[in-house]
This record gives C-alpha cells, sequence and structure tokens, in this order.
C-alpha cells in the first residue's frame, strides 16, 4: 500500500491499515452478517474522519503536498529518490502519517 497504492498516489496505506485493523477487531466473520458490518461501519468512519482531521486528506498525492509543497510519483525512480531527500521517509514524513493513523487506530479499537 506504500506510496497510496503501489505507489500511484491514490488512498494513503495508514488510513487503509487502519481501517483493516479495526476491521479485524470488530468485523463480521460470515458475508451475510448485516447487523456486525453496520456495527463496523461506524468505527471505521471515525477512523477516517479523525486521520482527515489529523493529517490534512486521505489521499497519499495530497498528503505529500500538505508535507512537502508537491506530490511525487514513487513509481518512478528519480521522483522516489526526490521523495527520500525531501524527508519523506523521515518522522515528519510518512513515518509520521503512519504513526497518527496507529495512534487513532488503536485509540479507537480500546474504545470499543
Amino acid at each position: 500500500m506504500a506510496g497510496g497504492i503501489a505507489g500511484r498516489g491514490e488512498t494513503c496505506g495508514a488510513l487503509i491499515g487502519g481501517i483493516m485493523a479495526i476491521g479485524q477487531v470488530l468485523g463480521r466473520e460470515f458475508l451475510e452478517d448485516r447487523e456486525q458490518f453496520q456495527k463496523a461501519m461506524i468505527p471505521a468512519g471515525e477512523m477516517y474522519v479523525k486521520f482527515k482531521e489529523a493529517v490534512g486528506h486521505t489521499l497519499c498525492a495530497e498528503i505529500h503536498k500538505i508535507l512537502f509543497g508537491r506530490s511525487f510519483r514513487l513509481y518512478e525512480e528519480e521522483e522516489k529518490e526526490a521523495f527520500v531527500a525531501a524527508g519523506g521517509r523521515g518522522p515528519d514524513g510518512c513515518p509520521g502519517v503512519g504513526s497518527k493513523a496507529a495512534k487513532i487506530a488503536a485509540n479507537i479499537i480500546l474504545d470499543l
């Protein structure tokens, strides 16, 4: 999921990972279980809203613009190098976004 789904700048992998973690705890075991599906949608939606508030967007390319003033095509080697040079792998880059997402997801799960 790195780089917004295979480096394409789409939905942030940290957000997807947080929602997946919530789904592991609260998701349904059987596809037919609509009631459990509905219960899981509430904290998943909360994850989305809190992530967007904390980070500023849900799309990787837009998060890059917030953090670095531009987006990067991480599937291209030169762009990937520019991303790293800009601090993309540093604590104020994607690891910081991942940390925020993990904390949000953990708090939601602990509050269940």
